[in-house]
């Protein structure tokens, strides 16, 4: 059961490898990148945002089921998200589905009006997808700031997370792998 990474259209291209190259060494397993059309919906017009909900919705729905995905699957996506009760989500997994949505739209420079970095987007990106896929891992939150699996609130929290998870995060996905 592999991890699999599907890249939206519109997400920003040209980062795709490092970020799964990343992903791959935070977690341990060699994510693969997929291919298949999807549909982005759950546009609310008042927000000018997707509902996170309503795009993983669609991900389980149409890609898991008729695409018979085996493994998580995370969603890689420049529509900014919501969920109702936040501003905004860096991202949203849902892991008894097995499925996972990251937006870039807020993990660039540029949206703060600083200059734009590649190498910045590409770091943002991967602590969030492993993230994400690390709820997908059945990883809950932790508390230790530096590790992948630290809920950001900031920008700022999530520049502070290192890529990597922390030995005892690490241990809960070996003992998961073994189980």
């Amino acid at each position: 059961m592999g991890i699999n990474i599907l890249w939206d259209q519109q997400a920003p291209g040209g980062i795709e490898l490092p970020v799964v190259r990343m992903i791959a060494m935070i977690l341990g397993q060699e994510p693969g990148l997929v291919e298949y059309p999807f549909l982005i919906d759950g546009y609310d017009r008042n927000r000018n945002q997707h509902d996170a909900q309503k795009i993983l919705d669609r991900l389980q729905d149409t890609i898991t089921r008729r695409y018979t995905i085996s493994g998580p699957l995370l969603l890689v996506t420049s529509r900014d998200l919501y969920v109702n009760g936040c501003d905004f989500v860096f991202g949203l997994a849902r892991p008894a589905c097995g499925v996972a949505v990251v937006s870039t739209a807020r993990l660039g420079n540029d949206y703060y009006g600083r200059m734009p970095d590649d190498a910045d987007l590409i770091d943002r990106t991967a602590k969030e997808g492993a993230h994400e896929l690390g709820h997908l891992l059945r990883l809950a939150h932790c508390e230790n700031p530096e590790c992948v699996m630290f809920q950001p609130r900031t920008y700022d929290e999530l520049d502070r997370k290192k890529k990597m998870l922390c030995p005892v995060c690490r241990e809960a996905l070996a003992s998961r792998r073994e189980g």
